[in-house]
């Protein structure tokens, strides 16, 4: 469930980090974020690698836990006649319940909280690993990104060549930074 959470915030850091401020660092010589806008640039690359790990450790943890935790939860449970017939079904559940909560808490909401207090530090400090991740991965990588961009394509969605901020947006961070006393 950790490494699902350091997954997800890493995608959640790289996707929300400020290119203006990534730029700025680059600006300043700083490798990582170098590594970080490059990262940023290729979604569907980055993004397959991390989906496709998150994907296999969340079938992972249902496997091991259907397997052995529900399985001990079904023996003691079996300890209470009334509650025999149905005890596979009721470990089974319990267990889903509990890996769902703690996939929720622990591998999603907090990691993702966490990279909007500082995306811009995450991608930076994620960079570099997740690109050697998702080099180590390529074939699988390149099978998910070639179909997402096939199924994107029969879509009829292209890539955006919108400017990346609008004078609304600009208007709105300047409302926001006289309101919060950055301005």
């Amino acid at each position: 469930l950790l490494v699902t959470g350091v997954f997800v915030m890493s995608e959640m850091a790289l996707v929300s980090a400020r290119k203006i401020r990534l730029q700025q660092d680059v600006a300043k010589g700083e490798t990582r974020a170098v590594a970080a806008l490059a990262l940023a640039g290729q979604p569907t690359r980055f993004l397959s690698t991390i989906q496709m790990c998150i994907t296999v450790i969340g079938i992972l943890c249902g496997a091991y836990g259907e397997r052995s935790v529900a399985h001990r939860l079904e023996t003691s449970l079996a300890r209470w006649p009334i509650l025999a017939p149905w005890t596979d079904t009721i470990a089974l559940l319990i267990v889903v319940l509990l890996i769902s909560y703690f996939s929720l808490i622990i591998g999603e909401l907090v990691p993702k909280r966490l990279a909007m207090v500082n995306p811009e530090g995450i991608a930076k400090a994620v960079a570099a690993p997740m690109n050697v991740l998702s080099r180590l991965t390529m074939p699988l990588v390149f099978v998910l990104s070639a179909s997402t961009e096939f199924v994107l394509r029969i879509l009829r969605v292209r890539p955006g060549t919108q400017m990346d901020v609008s004078e609304e947006d600009v208007r709105g961070m300047i409302a926001e930074g006289a309101r919060t006393g950055v301005f």
